[in-house]
């Protein structure tokens, strides 16, 4: 019999930052790769392409067809808050993209794993008039991979919301990242997951670290060196439109009106997920 075959897509939380082992990243996905075999009998061969600051154009242009190639037997994508961060974003697209994508893995008959995630500006811990904005991008993420992954019938994780999110134990220096214990808990549910589908035979991927936590300095320093690089490239990308979105979120709290926004942005993702369909029909004009 042939090895199983995983495949992970995505951006630098399947990469792995976070977890650190040796001179590069393990991550989640490679956590649950001994579950998806039930002894030496089942052997997995595990591809990771996922690349940090990966978007959904990314996953769809290079990721995918690298994948397909590949020809898995299961396969994650796991995208979206990169999209969120940028003066680009377009739920329209991202939703498009993602469509394509889903239904390329199973056309092959790939078992799909997606994830809707939290929104990073409350991971940051950003005020409130910067963090609302990212919140409701996120949300209509959420809301369109929650969709899509239905229709096409994928083993969906719900990560955007639960204690695992405000034990800081669960995340690394950055707080955008899971530390070595929460991709052990993203590695746990999905195995969960994947168990009930009879499609993860092997042992229980453990929940306790293998490596001590990072000290308080080697944060510190993580922040200061390659978190500060990050952060800069995000800034100047995000910053001028970030700024934009929450003067338009100071302006209508001071009017009373602010459940606009929160109405646009739903009116949005409806728009997106029913051009879809549209385009679904054999007959759309």
């Amino acid at each position: 019999m042939r090895p199983l075959r995983f495949v992970a897509l995505g951006d630098s939380l399947t990469e792995g930052v976070g977890d650190p082992v040796g001179e590069g990243w393990r991550g989640w996905a490679a956590l649950l790769v001994d579950g998806l075999s039930d002894g030496p009998d089942t052997s997995v061969e595990f591809t990771n392409l996922a690349v940090s600051g990966a978007q959904t154009r990314d996953v769809l242009e290079r990721q995918t067809p690298a994948a397909l190639v590949l020809g898995p037997d299961v396969v994650s994508v796991v995208i979206g808050v990169n999209d969120t961060l940028r003066c680009t974003f377009d739920i329209h697209a991202v939703a498009a993209r993602l469509d394509q994508v889903y239904a390329a893995f199973r056309a092959q008959g790939a078992v799909l794993l997606t994830a809707c995630l939290p929104d990073p500006g409350a991971m940051l811990g950003l005020p409130g008039v910067l963090a609302r904005p990212l919140a409701r991008r996120q949300r209509a993420v959420n809301t369109v991979v929650h969709a899509l992954s239905e229709r096409h019938g994928a083993v969906h994780l719900h990560a955007a919301e639960g204690a695992w999110l405000t034990d800081r134990a669960m995340w690394s220096a950055d707080r955008l990242h899971p530390g070595e214990r929460g991709h052990r808990q993203l590695a746990l549910r999905f195995h969960a997951l994947l168990e009930q589908e009879g499609v993860a035979t092997g042992a229980t991927p453990s929940a306790e670290p293998e490596f001590p936590a990072p000290t308080r300095s080697a944060s510190l320093w993580w922040l200061a060196t390659a978190g500060t690089g990050w952060v800069a490239r995000r800034c100047t990308d995000l910053l001028p439109q970030l700024l934009t979105l929450a003067a338009a979120e100071v302006r209508h709290r001071a009017r009373g009106t602010s459940a606009r926004l929160d109405l646009s942005a739903s009116h949005a993702v409806a728009s997106a997920l029913a051009a879809l369909s549209v385009a679904e029909q054999p007959d759309a004009a």
